[in-house]
C-alpha cells in the first residue's frame, strides 16, 4: 500500500489498482502506463511538481502526452513565474521518487492544479505512488483527496 492508496481508501473514494511491469529503460512513465494498460493517452495523467517564484511548490496533473504550461501553471497559482522543481525539493516534499510521484498522500500537502480536460472523463488514471502502479478515480474525487482546482495548465 502506498500513501496515495491509502489516502483514496480512508476517503472512501471509488477507485481501481492497476499494476503492470514498469521497464526501467522507458523513457516516459506515463505513455508507458498508457500502453501496458491499454488506455487512451488522455486519460492518463502525469504529476509534476513546479517551483512558483523560487518560494512554494505547486503541482501540476495533466495528460501524458501534453506539456505544462509554466506561464498557465504560475497564472493559475497567482505567481509571477513558475518553473520545474529541483527533483531533491521534489522527493523531499511528497515523499515519492521521481516516475512515482502521485497527487494523494503527498508528505506535504502543495497547492495542486489539474488540466481541465480531466472533466470530460468519467475516471482518470495518476500515480499511485510507485513506478508500475497507477490508480483510476474520478476527476471530481481527485480534486477533493488533493484539494485541487480544475485550470488550463497546458501548453
Amino acid at each position: 500500500m502506498t500513501p496515495g492508496i491509502n489516502a483514496a481508501k480512508k476517503a472512501k473514494i471509488s477507485h481501481n489498482i492497476h499494476e503492470y511491469s514498469h521497464d526501467s529503460a522507458s523513457e516516459s512513465y506515463g505513455l508507458e502506463a498508457a500502453e501496458k494498460l491499454g488506455i487512451a493517452q488522455e486519460r492518463v495523467f502525469k504529476t509534476l511538481v513546479v517551483s512558483l517564484e523560487g518560494k512554494e511548490l505547486a503541482v501540476g496533473v495533466i495528460p501524458v502526452a501534453c506539456k505544462l504550461s509554466m506561464k498557465q501553471i504560475a497564472k493559475s497559482a497567482s505567481a509571477k513565474k513558475a518553473k520545474m522543481a529541483e527533483p531533491a525539493e521534489v522527493e523531499r516534499s511528497t515523499g515519492y521518487i521521481l516516475g512515482g510521484v502521485s497527487p494523494l498522500g503527498q508528505k506535504k500537502r502543495l497547492k495542486t492544479f489539474i488540466d481541465i480536460s480531466a472533466q470530460q472523463y468519467e475516471t482518470v488514471f495518476v500515480s499511485a505512488g510507485r513506478r508500475g502502479l497507477e490508480i483510476e478515480l474520478s476527476p471530481n474525487d481527485l480534486v477533493k483527496l488533493t484539494n485541487a482546482k480544475f485550470a488550463e495548465i497546458t501548453a
